[in-house]
């Protein structure tokens, strides 16, 4: 039996196999790079073992050195998480060649569904050959045919822009897995993503767990999920699971797995791959069968059988929704900072590799937490996380929450008529700025307990005082606000607003015959947080300017250079949207392109350089 494990992996995932070993009586060892020298994931584990470096490359990403982590550490098994090596064949050899049990399926069934066009093949299936796409083929979609994630992946409209998506596909694909191999297949409109969790174990029993619903993605990378999969006939359920164990048992398998599949509109299910692994919405499963899914991967790898026959249909609803430090109204760019604080409310469950005051780095996936919830059905689930999403408390970097809660409360989303598609349609209203009472008057709440922190409200004169007058900017759409309120001997008093109570950290007011408290909290540097509404203190005089030459394109968010434009040098000449330069940060790729047709005057990004947000990339003398 196992008594210690190493998880080949950091974060939310990392914990979340930590807690099960610590129920089972297992100590654990995790791994580090030095960007992760204080993670929460480090913090739980019994033991630890450094990865010099910060780069996943230079650290996650050596296998050599986690089996020698595990060795030193005296650890006898080694779980990979999800990402990184997790789906890496020779790792997985690697770990059993140094007397290790490795937790998940065995190497040959790693390699026959790593490819995806190998697991097409194995599932009688073909992708379209490269050189023989046709105007009648489109839309098609380029894939990496290693690793996920939406990594390498393309969706093509025009025959023209085949050739360079390819490229672009394979240097994303190279970057990212180590294999720039891709190809090509028919791209589904309006489609769901659907997919069946699989248990196998050694002694030929494979269990079919439900579908799960993933189709709510952006970049084609999941947001919120579902199980059980709404509105699927008990046909198409009992179809999903026959090809589901047919891949198991084609490879066989052992472990978790997940298959996937697109649903066409016509209700058609295409095949898409089988990740090899456990996937990060696995906890949807979990509620609803109840169910530890890492608990099983441990059984086993221990060589015990599934505790029975296939288990009954599932109970009740549960929905996930992964938090993101991204900016969906800025192109989904990722955010980095001091994560101060993140309150969940009781309830829902709560999977997160982050914990108060940690710094979010642009070296790993942005993705904060994800917050889970249970019901007796779809609507109600969708209720309480919808609910839940609303009262979490996030101060740091910006995050989607709100574009959560809104999607969750969407009509076409709680009708279950959305595709994958839903963002394309839906994006800009998901994101206007928020309004309401909450939002309106922040800016007062937090002028108020600025003074009450102040201590200056003083002793009183018979003479009307002169308004007090502070500005803030809210951070999420820059609009600035100038508050003016009152002192009086019976306190401060603002036009139209009663202000029932006032203290350096809630202030509470009353509107309309409506009272509302408004907690304030300050972590410096002039950012003060009303609830969730971030807010910048703003001098009375004007600010100084920085000038920026026309033309100027600046790094959005901070991260690496990956490349230049091929053959793109100072004086060429560029169109408007041709892409410059390309950014990774947070297992990210982003296009910088050029804002206008004209003359490329300047260029100072260098592959392979970090560069924070702003920075100077090139500049663009634009046409007269």
């Amino acid at each position: 039996m196992i008594s210690k494990l190493l998880v080949a992996n950091r974060g939310e995932i990392a914990c979340r196999v930590f807690r099960t070993c610590r129920a089972l009586g297992i100590a654990t060892v995790a791994v580090h790079s030095d960007a992760d020298a204080d993670a929460p994931h480090v913090r739980e584990a019994d033991e630890a073992v450094r990865l010099p470096g910060a780069a996943p490359a230079e650290t996650y990403l050596r296998g050599e050195l986690i089996v020698k982590a595990a060795q030193a550490a005296g650890a006898d098994a080694v779980h990979p998480g999800y990402g990184f090596l997790s789906e890496n064949a020779s790792f997985a050899r690697a770990v059993a060649d140094a007397g290790l049990l490795w937790i998940g399926p065995p190497p040959e069934a790693i390699e026959a569904m790593a490819s995806k066009t190998r697991a097409k093949e194995l599932m009688g299936l073909a992708p379209l050959a490269v050189d023989a796409v046709t105007e009648a083929d489109l839309p098609v979609l380029v894939k990496a045919a290693a690793g996920g994630g939406g990594r390498g992946m393309r969706v093509v409209r025009e025959l023209d822009a085949l050739k360079g998506e390819l490229k672009a596909a394979r240097a994303e694909a190279a970057s990212a897995f180590g294999d720039g191999e891709v190809f090509v297949e028919p791209y589904v409109e309006g489609g769901r993503h659907v997919e069946v969790q699989v248990m196998a174990d050694a002694h030929g029993t494979v269990w079919a767990l439900g579908t799960r619903d993933c189709t709510l993605q952006r970049r084609h990378q999941k947001v919120i999920e579902e199980a059980p999969a709404p509105g699927l006939t008990d046909a198409q359920v009992r179809g999903l699971h026959e090809v589901a164990v047919r891949a198991a048992r084609a490879t066989d398998y052992r472990g978790a797995g997940t298959v996937e599949f697109l649903l066409a509109a016509d209700g058609s299910a295409h095949f898409l791959e089988m990740n090899t692994r456990l996937q990060v919405e696995h906890p949807v499963t979990e509620a609803v069968f109840g169910l530890d899914l890492v608990a099983l991967q441990l059984r086993i790898a221990e060589g015990e059988p599934l505790p029975g026959p296939q288990p009954p249909p599932a109970h009740g609803h549960a929905v996930e929704a992964r938090l993101y430090a991204e900016d969906p109204a800025a192109g989904w760019a990722p955010q980095t900072g001091t994560l101060h604080r993140v309150a969940v409310p009781d309830g829902v469950r709560l999977d997160s590799g982050y914990a108060d005051g940690d710094s979010v780095g642009v070296h790993y996936d942005a993705m904060l937490a994800k917050v889970v919830a249970h019901a007796p059905t779809r609507a109600e689930a969708l209720r309480k996380l919808a609910g839940a999403l609303d009262r979490t408390v996030v101060h740091g970097p910006v995050t989607n929450r709100e574009l959560l809660v809104r999607s969750l409360r969407h009509p076409e989303f709680a009708a279950a008529r959305m595709d994958t598609s839903f963002y394309d349609r839906h994006l800009p209203g998901l994101t206007e700025p928020a309004a309401g009472p909450a939002v309106r008057y922040a800016p007062l709440a937090a002028a108020l307990a600025d003074a009450c922190g102040r201590s200056r409200f003083g002793g009183w004169r018979n003479l009307r005082s002169q308004p007090q007058v502070k500005r803030y900017r809210t951070v999420a759409d820059g609009v600035e606000h100038e508050v003016r309120y009152t002192h009086t001997r019976g306190g401060p008093v603002a036009d139209g607003v009663r202000v029932v109570r006032a203290a350096p950290d809630t202030v509470v007011l009353e509107v309309d015959g409506v009272r509302r408290e408004f907690t304030v909290t300050s972590y410096g540097g002039g950012r003060v947080y009303v609830g969730n509404v971030a807010l910048d203190a703003l001098s009375l005089l004007p600010e100084p300017t920085v000038r920026q030459e026309p033309g100027s394109l600046l790094a959005p968010m901070p991260g690496t250079v990956l490349r230049v434009a091929e053959g793109l040098v100072e004086g060429a000449r560029v169109e408007a949207g041709q892409p410059v330069v390309w950014l990774e940060a947070m297992k990210m790729e982003h296009r910088v392109v050029a804002p206008a047709a004209g003359v490329l005057a300047a260029l100072h990004a260098v592959p392979g350089r970090q560069v924070e947000v702003g920075a100077l990339l090139a500049v663009v003398q634009e046409d007269a």
